[in-house]
């Protein structure tokens, strides 16, 4: 079958700027929000000092949090699964697509998981506003400590579906309007998955708003220069076997 794009030439800058475009701005947007000091603002609607009343909601926590934690883990089997074996539209996809799609997911999941293991910042129900022990540092202070466990920048649990961004890169760059509607239906379905999941998690006071959005911003980064990597393997590989 044939695939649903091709990737875009080195003379072709249409789609990288796109892509450019969307990050940049983005970028922008998420740099506003972290110095409107809303973060907080939005944690003292859903809380006091008696904590947050849906950190152990049932539903919050078993269906949202862990049972959401195991698909996403099945999502990523199929997903692997699909790069030598694929089903419905992934047969769209090259095979080195197809591994694009899952080294992008992969260096998503990695990224932020390096980066919550060295950040020194604590989650929102460890504040002393909220009943904890820890003093509020914003995560640009790196390196400070804050007194509470730490480890909670960028959003974990969100980028158990954030992660997934890289799935809609092939089809956004492609030449057909009917196969970049299907990248932005990809991409807003796995954007409304992990807003849910940070909801979720900001909703029992486990992270900042901004925690969601710096791991949706990360992990598109990552997908996008994984991307644009690949682009570029697949254009050495033309020219070797043109």
């Amino acid at each position: 079958m044939t695939p649903a794009t091709a990737y875009a030439t080195p003379g072709d800058l249409s789609p990288s700027r796109r892509l450019g475009q969307f990050t940049w701005v983005t970028l922008m947007c998420l740099l506003a929000w972290d110095f409107s000091g809303l973060d907080r603002t939005v944690m003292h609607w859903i809380a006091d000092g008696s904590g947050f009343g849906l950190r152990d909601n049932w539903w919050m926590e078993e269906i949202l949090h862990t049972r959401a934690k195991q698909l996403a883990i099945w999502v990523y089997l199929g997903l692997l699964v699909m790069v030598w074996w694929p089903q419905g539209a992934m047969r769209q996809l090259t095979r080195l697509q197809r591994s694009e799609i899952m080294t992008g997911i992969t260096l998503g999941l990695i990224t932020i998981s390096t980066l919550k293991r060295f950040s020194l910042t604590s989650c929102p129900w460890d504040l002393q506003d909220f009943g904890g022990a820890a003093s509020y540092v914003s995560h640009w202070h790196w390196g400070v400590l804050d007194g509470g466990a730490g480890h909670c920048f960028p959003g974990g649990h969100a980028s158990s579906a954030l992660a997934f961004v890289g799935l809609a890169l092939p089809w956004l760059g492609s030449g057909l309007a009917a196969q970049r509607a299907l990248g932005r239906r990809i991409l807003v379905g796995v954007l409304v998955a992990g807003l849910v999941l940070g909801l979720t998690q900001t909703l029992r006071g486990a992270h900042y708003p901004s925690h969601t959005f710096w791991t949706g911003f990360i992990c598109w980064a990552v997908a996008v220069a994984n991307h644009l990597l690949f682009g570029w393997l697949a254009h050495q590989r033309q020219s070797r076997h043109p």
